[in-house]
């Protein structure tokens, strides 16, 4: 076996879905600069991300539309669509 390979900072951080304000707990490497007080009053590393199982269509079964750029009304008004009621 290869002598360090595993990353030295393995600890308890949250992730949160922010479409959907969705957090788990869970160990990870990933770089954080956030914290948030958890549900067991203990501080952790915060990890803020855009999809997760509970808000991708794959798994909810449901398109959900995440446009944090505007890019689907430019989208829209770049081909003339119409939004249909």
């Amino acid at each position: 076996m290869k002598k360090d390979v595993h990353p030295k900072e393995y600890r308890f951080v949250v992730f949160q879905d922010i479409s959907c304000d969705y957090s788990f707990l869970t160990k990870s490497a990933v770089k954080t600069s956030e914290t948030i007080k958890w549900e067991d009053g203990k501080e952790y590393p915060l990890f803020k991300m855009e999809i997760s199982d509970k808000s991708h269509p794959y798994f909810t079964g449901k398109q959900n539309l995440i446009d944090t750029a505007g890019r689907i009304e430019k989208f829209n008004q770049k081909y003339n669509f119409k939004k249909e009621n």
